[in-house]
């Protein structure tokens, strides 16, 4: 039987359906023809009569119903319903855009979710752009990419997310806010902007546009953990297990909502599942080894902490966290090792100063980590957002300069400082969107 991929669509045509992303579309049969009569003129033009003979096997209908239903298909394609265009005359034509290729080869890259495979993803993304600057998926791909490097704190947050929003806005002129932009567009609020409340709102706006739409329930939680609120956290990670138990993020959002909740016990089992379904998802390790560290288990946390280190490429702060468990269990050497390098390692790459806070913190570096920690917000770090929530900062709560440095990180309404002031949203330096080509 044949099946069809295009874009993130999948035609089968022995089931007689079309999905996306995994998901079956809502297509009545006659328009099902309708679409896998253009796939396989894909890149021509199909007439009336052939549409006739191949979509309606020759029973004849008007040029209105046959409009109509390619209509249907149009519809139910979303924003690829652009690819299908008529002429008159010349008919109809299912056209995919020459960037598919690279569009395929980035977010294969992409999916590797470490370093590499995202510098490798961007230059696949920029690529297809230069190839085709209409196509809306490029810029979605490139807006994906800044984003997530900027999130997992692999690059510059300062010089990513600036990038980030320029590429989102370039794929939403280009395709709409679909769903998926919309999602993207929440986690930079939260993580970059700190604003839980936006988030909220564009998340619940993407789930009802997509209610299956996994990433949509994924950051979800994620925004209701940082927001302490762990019984919704929970209800929406039951409400998306029956369609995505598998999802790479799953198994470490419910990880990460345990150690949130200082269930440490209960972090390890899910830690445990998690590295087991995605060993290769660096979170999922790292929210392991974390979990191992607090239940006591050091030496088998660093063991993870060490592999997460690797599966992801290397980024700092999952070396910093590795010196910071080597420096409470008094293994002092290693760890100033660790802070020696990072420290030499901040002359050429990004090294989060969030978690080097951490591991002065843990050497006993209590006015240095504080210096970290106002560096952080300088840099508009990633891990800012998890400054409520976060068990690992625990130890610096008590001193009155942590409250001063989260009212700086967190914009209003969310927080205020003593006088009812809070510091402004970080600013943004505008840069050049597409970067130069990377290997």
């Amino acid at each position: 039987m044949e099946t069809i991929t295009f874009g993130p669509f999948c035609l089968d045509s022995g089931m007689g359906r079309v999905t996306r992303d995994g998901a079956a579309l809502e297509l009545r049969p006659q328009a099902f023809q309708v679409l896998r009569t253009l796939l396989s003129h894909s890149g021509r033009h199909v007439d009336y009569d052939l549409m006739i003979h191949q979509a309606w096997e020759g029973n004849i209908v008007s040029r209105h119903t046959v409009a109509v239903t390619v209509g249907e298909v149009k519809k139910a394609l979303g924003e690829y319903g652009g690819w299908i265009t008529y002429r008159p005359k010349l008919g109809y034509r299912l056209e995919v855009p020459k960037s598919e290729d690279l569009i395929r080869k980035g977010w294969h890259f992409w999916n590797r979710q470490n370093r590499e495979g995202l510098e490798k993803a961007l230059c696949a993304f920029e690529k297809a752009a230069r190839q085709d600057g209409a196509d809306f998926r490029a810029y979605e791909g490139i807006a994906a990419s800044y984003l997530k490097l900027g999130t997992y704190g692999m690059r510059c947050p300062g010089e990513m997310y600036p990038r980030f929003l320029e590429a989102h806005r370039r794929a939403v002129e280009l395709g709409g806010l679909t769903p998926e932009l919309r999602t993207d567009r929440a986690i930079g609020l939260h993580v970059f902007e700190r604003d839980l409340a936006g988030a909220e709102a564009e998340l619940l706006q993407a789930r009802r546009e997509r209610p299956q739409l996994a990433k949509v329930f994924a950051s979800l939680i994620v925004v209701y953990v940082l927001a302490g609120r762990y019984d919704e956290a929970l209800k929406v990670m039951v409400e998306s297990q029956d369609s995505h138990e598998l999802w790479p993020t799953f198994p470490a959002a419910e990880a990460l909502i345990k150690l949130c909740q200082r269930q440490f016990d209960a972090a390890v089992a899910l830690g445990n599942q998690a590295v087991e379904l995605h060993p290769f998802m660096p979170l999922s390790r790292v929210f392991y080894a974390q979990a191992l560290e607090y239940s006591g288990r050091s030496d088998e946390a660093l063991e993870q902490y060490h592999l997460a280190w690797v599966v992801s490429g290397g980024p700092a702060w999952v070396r910093a966290l590795e010196g910071a468990c080597l420096a409470r269990e008094g293994q002092t050497e290693q760890a100033l090792g660790i802070l020696d390098g990072l420290e030499q390692l901040r002359a050429t790459e990004y090294v989060d100063a969030y978690h080097m806070a951490l591991l002065r913190e843990a050497l006993g570096h209590r006015e240095e980590a504080f210096r970290e920690l106002a560096r952080a917000c300088d840099e508009n770090s990633a891990s800012l957002c998890l400054m409520d929530a976060d068990p690992k900062v625990d130890t610096l709560r008590s001193d009155p300069r942590f409250e001063s440095l989260r009212n700086r990180a967190f914009p209003l309404p969310r927080s205020a400082g003593p006088n009812g002031n809070a510091a402004p949203p970080p600013r943004l330096v505008a840069v050049p969107l597409l970067a130069d080509p990377q290997s």
